[in-house]
């Protein structure tokens, strides 16, 4: 017998999903996360599956892993003390960002401080044509005397960022070359190595970023390794990628970049395959755990992908999967400001000492609290048997507020509710429009620790379709790096006119994509199975500041006359679907050309059921506070639901892994893949 293992660190618990390759189950858990001991909650968990399932770790032949060390180490800003080595003229690149202040409503509102000071970066004679030519040899004293410096100043580490180094590799190459021949023991981070796009800022800061957590991250995965093999899991662990695919711990350490957004990606990869299975074309993912709320947009079975995501202070400029933080998590602190106005978040109770309720030591009233406090949550099993819910520490915390609001306990809980759910809303508004759907048509997939608990307080608000809670939604971010295919981006920027002309460089260029993808996969990452590509050119209109990336048919470069049109119209059709309107007569340029593998690996076969319609009978009754008053909510287990039962709210359904709340107005069913739908009933 062999288990395939994903597992997902998050704020308050870390989850594991546990797939048996023998029979095609799927098994979950959760423990306590470790802030204070990071990677020991894997060793726990993988004893909690022993103890839990007989799962022993010499059975375990397949280890996937989503972190968050790369982003808290630029969100906690404790990474390397980094130099930065830039073409002359160009020390200010950090310092100017893209002028852009983060809050364009208020005047006061300041850029955040660069990673690396300025007084940590040397411009260095030397200069590169927009073409990739020299225009100036690099002044290799220059670099020994700014390597000097840099020594002087204490700096751990070197990133290097010479101006159009995407088209030419070569000033920052032998950059690298002198500062390992002076100074072996300093790390060295080439921007052309990291991510080779156009625009020096966005390549430069992405390079920063990649440099900055290097050292953390390495260390972490050499840790994770070593703790795995002492435990007796002998497979190689991998970890998931900000593109929604995975790479190998050892092709982490290295290329740790490709990983900063590893734990929110695996949840989209999870939802997407869900929403895939169940038919779902038009999907919102709402991923909440303990610290916060996320969400991303599926289309067909397809997460949206961009760049540029948000990482603590700055953006990151690598492929990966577009999510946005909307709001607070389950352990969002409540609090009442200098105004008496109650507030909540953005600070977290996280695992330690957590939400009052779980009797950890935590004193303030967090969201999962006010749920307690409701009478909402602790009819069953939680965290699995990890949390014994107290209502009455929910209650004294919450009591806090109450005396300041002079509101009633209840009263606060519910308020604390409301305020959570409209943070969420104005934001997920403006995800609304900066993709330009209709939530009406769009089903919202929930899961996470609070993801079911909260999501028809937020159905309700942006009128969505329906919400949907999949089989195990307190596991689906660990469930999504158990199923992610192993993937990588390879991009070559090549800045021409779009003509018959260019297609032989195109063509040439995508040729050298491919090799470097197949070493990658098949040499690299050890692939043998199937695999497949994606191929994609970054374009626009001559005279435009942007470009878009333009999926297209690979079978248009093998064409003799006719491929520039193709890929012209492909441009047209894309840039008419993202802005409304296209003019088939203008010039159009290609920037950069992508190309994407990607390795099968095996998926778990979800089981369809027989639909039985039927209405589900509730185990018990209890009193809930909901809409100002009490009223009773029928209580059920998730166990004892199957593929048919229909159910109405108020309700409560309770499994190990998360607490699904049915508020009053709604109807719940159970559909073929054991998914809850849950929709709101139409006004009369």
């Amino acid at each position: 017998m062999a288990y395939r293992v994903g597992v997902d660190i998050g704020g308050s618990f870390t989850d594991f999903a546990l797939f048996d390759e023998e029979t095609k189950s799927l098994k979950s858990l959760k423990v306590f996360s470790r802030p204070d001991q990071p990677g020991s909650e894997i060793l726990n968990g993988i004893k909690a599956a022993g103890d839990r399932y007989g799962v022993t770790p010499d059975q375990i032949g397949y280890f996937t892993h989503g972190t968050t060390v790369g982003i808290n180490t630029v969100i906690q800003r404790r990474g390397l003390k980094l130099a930065l080595f830039t073409t002359e003229g160009f020390s200010d690149v950090l310092e100017i960002a893209r002028l852009k202040i983060p809050d364009m409503y208020n005047l006061l509102s300041r850029r955040p401080a660069p990673l690396i000071t300025r007084d940590r970066v040397w411009g260095i004679p030397g200069r590169l044509n927009f073409d990739g030519s020299e225009r100036e040899p690099l002044d290799e004293a220059a670099v020994l005397s700014a390597l000097g410096a840099a020594r002087n100043e204490g700096v751990d580490g070197i990133v290097i960022a010479f101006l159009h180094g995407y088209r030419n590799a070569a000033h920052e190459e032998r950059a690298q070359r002198i500062i390992n021949e002076n100074a072996p023991d300093l790390p060295v981070f080439l921007s052309s190595a990291t991510w080779p796009i156009i625009r020096e800022y966005e390549r430069t800061i992405t390079a920063v970023i990649g440099g900055y957590v290097q050292p953390r991250v390495s260390h972490y995965l050499s840790s994770l390794q070593e703790a795995l093999k002492s435990v007796g899991v002998t497979a190689e662990p991998h970890l998931t990628k900000s593109n929604g695919g995975i790479m190998t711990a050892e092709q982490g350490k290295r290329e740790c970049v490709q990983m900063i957004l590893s734990g929110t990606a695996a949840g989209v990869i999870g939802a997407a395959y869900v929403a895939e299975v169940a038919g779902i074309d038009k999907c919102m993912s709402l991923d909440i755990g303990g610290t916060s709320a996320d969400v991303a947009i599926i289309v067909d079975g397809q997460p949206q992908y961009g760049v540029g995501e948000q990482i603590g202070d700055f953006q990151i400029y690598i492929p990966s999967v577009s999510v946005a933080s909307i709001g607070e998590g389950g352990g969002s602190i409540a609090w009442v400001d200098s105004q008496n106005v109650l507030r909540v978040g953005p600070e977290s109770a996280g695992s330690r000492p957590g939400p009052a309720c779980y009797g950890k030591g935590g004193t303030q009233p967090t969201i999962t609290d006010a749920f307690v406090v409701l009478n909402l949550i602790g009819h069953g099993d939680l965290g699995y048997n990890s949390v014994t819910v107290d209502r009455q520490k929910a209650i004294d915390a919450v009591n806090t507020l109450s005396v300041k609001l002079g509101k009633s306990v209840e009263e606060t809980a519910e308020a604390i509710i409301d305020i959570a759910v409209s943070g969420m809303y104005t934001d997920v508004s403006a995800l609304v429009s900066r993709f330009g759907i209709d939530p009406r048509e769009f089903s919202l997939l929930a899961f996470g620790g609070a993801g079911p608990m909260n999501a028809c307080h937020l159905a309700r608000e942006i009128h969505s379709k329906e919400v949907v809670v999949p089989p195990t939604p307190g596991v689906l971010s660990a469930l999504g790096g158990l199923i992610a295919d192993l993937k990588n981006d390879f991009i070559k920027t090549v800045y021409i006119d779009l003509s018959s002309d260019a297609m032989a460089l195109v063509k040439e260029e995508f040729g050298l994509l491919r090799k470097a993808a197949e070493k990658w996969l098949f040499d690299d990452q050890g692939h043998s199975g199937e695999h497949r590509f994606t191929y994609s050119a970054e374009m626009r209109y001559r005279g435009q500041s942007f470009e878009i990336d333009t999926p297209f048919d690979p079978a248009v470069l093998d064409s003799e006359s006719g491929s520039a049109r193709a890929l012209a119209e492909a441009f047209h059709a894309e840039h008419g679907r993202v802005y409304g309107h296209a003019d088939p007569h203008a010039a159009v340029q290609i920037i950069s050309l992508r190309l994407i593998i990607s390795g099968n690996v095996e998926k778990p076969e979800f089981p369809r059921f027989e639909l039985v319609e039927r209405d589900a009978v509730p185990e018990r009754k209890v009193d809930v506070y909901l809409g100002g008053g009490w009223t009773t909510a029928d209580i059920y287990q998730r166990a004892d639901l199957s593929s048919g039962h229909r159910l109405a709210g108020p309700a409560i359904i309770t499994q190990s892994d998360t607490t699904t709340v049915v508020l009053p107005g709604f109807t719940a069913v159970v559909d073929e893949f054991a998914n809850i739908r849950i929709s709101e009933e139409a006004s009369a």
